[in-house]
């Protein structure tokens, strides 16, 4: 190119001696053309030559994006794979837990309906105890206590002071609970007897132990006569060992002494069925 300049500049030397003015002002105006193409061409083909340095910059980053994806996507489809294994194992633990919380929920079902009717049992006798018994009779308590029903009779209604001979008037409520306690075959009936804590010294009793205890038994005794199968009763004595009142007021005292007939179910036959119902769940399980 510098020598096309160089060779431009000698012939207008050349022609220079040879030409006119005009001539000469027409070439150069000409030269001056052909300079500005000439630069023109240069500055766009700098500026090809750059974007083509571009281009295959990009096209390289593209190239190695191109690589990039395509490993992700092949990670990814191993992943996808991995994950549907793992997906279906999830899916047959999550059935199993499923099916084991069924079982479950049944099984709390079942043990629960056992407790409601428990309870509905309990109540029907506590509503029939007050019934037969009397609940207006203020020396004569009927209640439930920790899933239990308890008649709690005073003293006085029961037996004269120190003594463990049954009265005529105990036995008629004695038969009213016996009444009760004959209808409902699946309980147990226990004679609790307690005393004050004032010494007892009359022979052959030696003390309040022993008073409680012929106490408990005596009750026992008039239950059998009224028709209550042996089988269904338990005799308790207490002594002075569990106040309900303040043993330092006469009143106090004369709470304190009360035989308590506590109404249970045969504990043994409620687990028995709790058992029967967690063996029929296994059974139908399996």
């Amino acid at each position: 190119m510098k020598k096309l300049i160089l060779l431009g500049i000698s012939s207008m030397f050349l022609l220079g001696s040879c030409v006119s003015k005009k001539e000469y002002a027409a070439l150069e105006a000409k030269q001056k053309e052909t300079q500005d193409l000439l630069n023109s061409a240069t500055v766009k083909l700098n500026s090809c030559l750059e974007e083509k340095a571009s281009a295959s910059a990009r096209a390289t980053a593209l190239e190695d994006r191109i690589a990039d994806l395509r490993r992700s996507n092949e990670n990814l489809i191993q992943s996808n794979k991995d994950l549907t294994i793992l997906t279906s194992k999830g899916a047959s633990n999550v059935e199993k837990t499923l099916e084991s919380m069924k079982e479950k929920d049944l099984k709390i079902s079942r043990l629960q309906d056992a407790m409601n009717k428990k309870d509905s049992v309990m109540l029907a006798l506590v509503t029939s105890l007050k019934k037969e018994v009397g609940i207006n009779d203020p020396d004569i308590e009927v209640n439930v206590e920790k899933g239990v029903v308890f008649i709690s009779i005073a003293d006085k209604l029961l037996f004269k002071s120190g003594s463990y001979v049954v009265n005529d008037r105990a036995k008629e409520v004695l038969g009213k609970v016996a009444k009760v306690v004959k209808s409902k075959p699946d309980f147990e009936c226990m004679v609790e007897a307690h005393t004050d804590p004032v010494p007892y010294n009359k022979p052959p009793l030696i003390d309040n132990w022993d008073l409680s205890v012929k106490r408990a038994t005596s009750v026992v005794r008039v239950l059998e006569e009224l028709g209550v199968n042996s089988g269904k009763l338990i005799a308790a004595g207490r002594s002075q060992y569990v106040p309900i009142e303040s043993n330092d007021t006469a009143e106090g005292r004369a709470a304190n002494r009360r035989t308590r007939i506590v109404i249970l179910p045969k504990i043994d036959e409620f687990y028995d069925m709790i058992e029967k119902e967690m063996k029929n769940l296994e059974a139908a399980g399996n």
